[in-house]
């Protein structure tokens, strides 16, 4: 690990995984994929690869589906769907990134050997060790877990140094700035006061394997350009969770 995982200005961070939100993959309307968006991403990650650094990175699905379109569906059934979408977005992020000369592997948590690889610890260390961008669908493969902990878990088995939250904010608040004026964004949080406090980084199950493993989460905004880059570079940006 990076000799300071409590200081958020650390460029020594090496080897990553960039947790994206389906969204992220999206237009304005929040679905489907947009094509100049998914560049966007793909060549922002291209970017911090090519300074050597190890990049891997878990994508979601709600662009596509999310369990709550169909409230009456049996959520196992939803779960497994959410996965699919997963596995779209990771291949269209896959074809950007090899259209701009960026070595690239899927792998996915269900087996889908005609377009991807099974998710296999070993294997993705070696990609990484070799320069390879590893993107990582399906979730855990379970139902009932959120691409967060999916995140969390993947973290932690290959061993990344620090986890990149991107979402459609600038952090972490001590209250939900959409519901209450006044909120203060906080420019450094602890796990175990995240949990307590119940602020919007991560569901619980994937804060408490942070938690216990020591595994830094930076959330930032990923709709500002260059924030990607920014971020895993080391500047300070966004809510360090440490």
């Amino acid at each position: 690990m990076a000799a300071d995982p409590g200081g958020q200005e650390n460029a020594a961070w090496q080897r990553v995984l960039l947790k994206l939100s389906g969204t992220a993959f999206s237009s304005d309307e929040g679905f489907g994929i947009h094509p100049p968006a998914v560049d966007r991403l793909a060549g922002e990650i291209k970017e911090v690869a090519d300074d050597g650094r190890e990049v891997s990175v878990v994508v979601g699905g709600g662009n596509i589906w999310r369990g709550r379109m169909a409230p009456h569906m049996e959520q196992a059934t939803a779960d497994h769907m959410g996965m699919v979408a997963t596995v779209i977005n990771a291949l269209a992020l896959q074809d950007a990134l090899e259209r701009m000369g960026c070595d690239t592997r899927v792998q996915t948590a269900i087996e889908m050997r005609e377009v991807a690889e099974p998710f296999i610890r070993r294997r993705a260390i070696r990609h990484l060790e070799k320069g390879r961008v590893v993107i990582m669908a399906a979730g855990s493969g379970h139902p009932f877990f959120t691409t967060d902990t999916a995140a969390v878990l993947r973290a932690i088995e290959i061993h990344a140094e620090v986890l990149f939250k991107a979402t459609d904010v600038d952090g972490v608040y001590d209250r939900d700035p959409n519901a209450e004026a006044g909120a203060v964004r906080l420019a450094e949080v602890k796990h175990i006061d995240a949990i307590k406090r119940g602020l919007r980084v991560m569901d619980t199950t994937a804060l408490s394997l942070a938690m216990e493993h020591d595994l830094p989460i930076v959330v930032f905004d990923c709709t500002a350009p260059g924030s990607i880059c920014r971020a895993i570079r080391g500047e300070k940006i966004g809510t360090l969770v440490s």
